[in-house]
């Protein structure tokens, strides 16, 4: 989920939250119940579970993919292109 980055008009109190994209913008602020204004800032994002890394880009088993046949690896590899 994104992580947005809000600051109060009244109490100047930057927070952030973690909504979806279909959340409506927060509208107060948390601490003093102010406006607020969603502010243009780097993205954030989380990454949780196994997903496509833990499932195999980052394990160590090579024993599911099939070897090359010329024994080298992809670069360079006349069987590769």
């Amino acid at each position: 989920m994104p992580l947005y980055e809000y600051q109060c008009k009244s109490c100047n109190n930057t927070f952030e939250l973690r909504q979806k994209f279909s959340d409506a913008p927060a509208s107060e602020c948390p601490a003093c119940g102010g406006p607020v204004e969603k502010l243009i800032s780097q993205s954030g994002f989380s990454l949780k579970g196994g997903g496509w890394y833990g499932d195999g880009y980052g394990s160590t088993k090579t024993a599911s993919a099939p070897a090359c046949p010329s024994g080298g690896s992809c670069a360079g590899c006349p069987s590769a292109s």
